[in-house]
């Protein structure tokens, strides 16, 4: 009878560990992904933002989308405004195509002109703005001022 309390309590204990340790950890969506459930994802990033005093910054658009890739490609050249932005907002990509539209998520929110789109949500949820990202575009590419203004523009209160 010993024996079988103390595993039990054994399996208890090592089952709530492995559940705090899972819980615990926010993983980012880095990808577009038309798998995913984004509702799922929303919401564990608001979370996250509560946990570390962030906004949430939807990324809306997929695979197919140059001015997506373009908008990737522009973060990882510039990355001093790749830091800052995780510094101030738990982003999370958004898929939008042929296989996954994940229109139930996006009706919440106002209409996409184009993509990519940018949503920033406070970490209550809150719809704080809906930025086109074709004005932060200069020519053929993504202007460095105009989206680190954007992103200055749209960080926590606490964090100004």
């Amino acid at each position: 009878m010993f024996k079988y309390l103390i595993g039990t309590w054994m399996l208890v204990l090592f089952l709530f560990i492995d559940g705090c340790r899972d819980n615990n950890s926010y993983q980012p969506v880095t990808q577009f992904d038309p798998g995913r459930d984004a509702a799922k994802d929303i919401q564990s990033a608001l979370r996250e933002a509560k946990r570390s005093n962030r906004n949430v910054l939807l990324d809306v658009g997929g695979n197919w989308c140059i001015w997506c890739r373009r908008l990737d490609q522009f973060f990882e050249q510039n990355r001093d405004l790749e830091e800052f932005m995780q510094a101030h907002y738990v982003v999370v990509k958004v898929n939008y195509s042929e296989e996954n539209k994940n229109q139930e998520v996006l009706s919440r929110y106002p209409k996409i002109p184009g993509y990519p789109h940018l949503f920033v949500l406070d970490a209550g949820g809150n719809l704080l703005h809906s930025q086109d990202t074709g004005l932060l575009e200069s020519s053929d590419h993504h202007d460095r001022d105009k989206v680190m203004a954007f992103l200055k523009q749209w960080i926590p209160e606490m964090a100004k």
